[in-house]
């Protein structure tokens, strides 16, 4: 992904946080000479110094083919984006989108057992319902489980570089970036509202 500087992140706190709330990815990879994408939610899990990315996706999906440990993976990472009209300046230019990206590399190796049934675990308790009216996995017959564990491969994705960009409008000067930010709140979408927020989080730092 192509960064100019100062769309950069600073702050690898904001980057895992990003990933954390949009957790649902795109996995890329190129597979026996054809290039496949997976839609499929990834959580980041740490051991020791080492970073990883933790999913699964169906085993009749043959993207798992790259669960290899040596077959480059791209995971990306996107949620809140909006276009940027060029009315919204004080002088002529050209219109634009604003968005945070989060690129994520490595290589995987395949999971599964207990290891598999862990992540599964993780993964539905970030998503559900903390009180009891919410879906476990410990709901589920034993015997249901470990069928539909059977229809999925889980994976563990060695993070190599993370790369990240904060499209805000960090270029504009504070006239225009300030009546970007207020005519993104009031166009009602709630993806351009998300962005005003982020851009005067931005402004704050």
């Amino acid at each position: 992904m192509y960064v100019p500087k100062i769309f950069e992140s600073d702050s690898i706190e904001d980057v895992r946080n990003f990933v954390e709330k949009n957790g649902f990815a795109s996995l890329v990879s190129a597979t026996s000479g054809t290039m496949m994408a997976t839609h499929t939610p990834l959580m980041i899990d740490t051991k020791g110094d080492q970073e990883f990315l933790i999913g699964h996706i169906a085993r009749a999906n043959s993207q798992h083919a790259s669960f290899d440990e040596t077959t480059p993976l791209l995971a990306i990472f996107i949620n809140q984006h909006a276009y940027i009209s060029s009315s919204w300046y004080d002088h002529i230019n050209v219109p634009t989108w604003n968005y945070i990206a989060v690129h994520i590399t490595g290589t995987a190796s395949i999971i599964d057992g207990e290891e598999l049934k862990s992540s599964l675990h993780h993964l539905v308790t970030k998503y559900e319902s903390s009180d009891d009216t919410g879906f476990s996995l410990d709901k589920m017959p034993a015997e249901m489980l470990n069928r539909e564990m059977r229809g999925i491969v889980g994976f563990r994705m060695r993070i190599d570089k993370i790369v990240a960009s904060y499209k805000l409008s960090q270029n504009r000067n504070e006239s225009d970036y300030k009546n970007i930010i207020k005519e993104l709140k009031q166009s009602g979408d709630s993806l351009s509202i998300q962005i005003a927020e982020d851009m005067e989080k931005k402004n704050q730092n």
